[in-house]
């Protein structure tokens, strides 16, 4: 049964497992925060449109500065260049606390506090991702990412719920405080890392230029570019949580219905974290990939249609799970792909499109809810994502053909090539 389940041994690495267990407790401050906040603007505005506002706010600062963050992680200690992004997150999350605390209730500030917290985690996120392959060996990379993204669904869970029950009972200003509280683990995890300089001197200062030869270099690998090509349609056209609030307390009753809604993705993950196993003897990963994707787009449909909370909740575990599988994979195909000099580049792209394909998402669902209504954008972008993505890979048969094999180096151009 150890090959069914989750596979535990990057975990004793004592950098990556305070790293781990740090990022794990901050991200459920985090996923708090990512429900007050939308709870907030509607209650302000009563308008999924301006909930979905804020998808476009996090996304042009997380766009510019999440490309330019990787650059920098080529170029600098990544240690400290993890601590002081982690720092600018923090000071997002106090600023909420404070026009929470003021009763200031003015959208424009909460929209600014968003875009600066989508700096920190633009710049943080590629960062710590680039830092992963140099705490452990190449063989564990694919473990310590499930183990990742397992943590990242549990808090996933966790948040929401608590937000749900906090936002009922109490305030956003009590939502705010916890989460300026618990993002206290992960800058402890980030000071505790060792010195990480680049390993060669790269030529050149951070800039434009460093960009574009991240770009460059992800262009000619079309396996590489494939899995940022689905993972935006995945999020960006199927994506519902702007319509949550909505539905949330038009059809569900209200309460603490959308902290439900909001955890159901995480619940899901974590479930398929838990038996996750099976996933190292998989090598096919571009085909598995795309079967992910389109599942997780049939599910997010089925339970745009459900009439009670609880059917919606496990539809929606069944796309959470899927979507699990989708994302280590994607990372893993990144971080063993790439020689290190690059990761840090190719990491910020990867998170402007993890992070902001959600963003589209929202700002696609709150246009369409507004245009269509809410069940028509849920259940409507479902069905496309499950349509497009397979499509899509068949115009790209490499990445169908992509396999796996964790004992070539990173950065042999012939890796994973059939």
């Amino acid at each position: 049964m150890s090959g069914f389940f989750l596979d535990v041994r990057p975990l004793g690495n004592a950098a990556y497992r305070r790293l781990w267990l740090g990022q794990g407790v901050s991200l459920v401050g985090f996923y708090l925060t990512s429900v007050a906040v939308p709870v907030q603007v509607y209650d302000l505005t009563r308008s999924s449109f301006w909930v979905g506002m804020l998808g476009v706010v996090g996304l042009v600062p997380l766009i510019v500065f999440g490309l330019w963050g990787g650059a920098v992680a080529d170029h600098m200690d990544r240690r400290a260049l993890l601590v002081i992004s982690s720092c600018v997150g923090w000071a997002s999350t106090l600023a909420l606390l404070v026009q929470a605390l003021a009763g200031l209730d003015q959208l424009w500030l909460i929209m600014v506090c968003v875009g600066v917290q989508s700096i920190g985690f633009a710049v943080s996120a590629p960062t710590r991702g680039a830092i992963v392959p140099r705490l452990l060996p190449l063989e564990l990379v694919q473990p310590a990412n499930t183990l990742s993204f397992t943590l990242n669904q549990a808090s996933t869970l966790l948040g929401p719920l608590v937000a749900g029950a906090i936002l009922v009972r109490w305030s956003y200003a009590v939502a705010y405080g916890i989460d300026a509280v618990l993002f206290t683990a992960g800058l402890y995890a980030a000071l505790r890392l060792p010195p990480l300089p680049p390993l060669e001197e790269i030529q050149g200062r951070p800039g434009l230029r460093s960009v574009i030869q991240g770009l460059g270099y992800l262009a000619g690998r079309p396996v590489l570019l494939m899995s940022f090509v689905v993972d935006l349609i995945a999020m960006g056209v199927a994506m519902p949580r702007a319509v949550f609030p909505e539905l949330a307390a038009t059809r569900f009753g209200g309460g603490g219905a959308v902290g439900w809604l909001y955890a159901a993705i995480g619940i899901g993950g974590l479930v398929g974290g838990l038996i996750s196993g099976w996933m190292e003897r998989v090598r096919r990963q571009g085909i598995a990939l795309v079967v992910a994707i389109a599942i997780w787009g049939l599910a997010v449909a089925a339970a745009g249609l459900a009439g009670r909370l609880w059917l919606a909740v496990l539809l929606l575990a069944a796309g959470g799970a899927a979507d699990l599988v989708s994302g280590v994979f994607r990372q893993t195909i990144l971080q063993t792909y790439a020689p290190d000099e690059m990761r840090g580049r190719l990491q910020g792209v990867f998170i402007v499109v993890v992070a902001g394909g959600p963003r589209l998402g929202d700002l696609r669902a709150g246009a369409m809810a507004a245009l269509a209504g809410a069940t028509a954008s849920w259940v409507g972008g479902g069905i496309a994502c499950a349509v497009l993505v397979v499509v899509v890979s068949l115009f790209v048969p490499s990445f169908l053909r992509y396999e796996y094999d964790p004992r070539r180096s990173a950065g042999d151009p012939k890796a994973g090539e059939p």
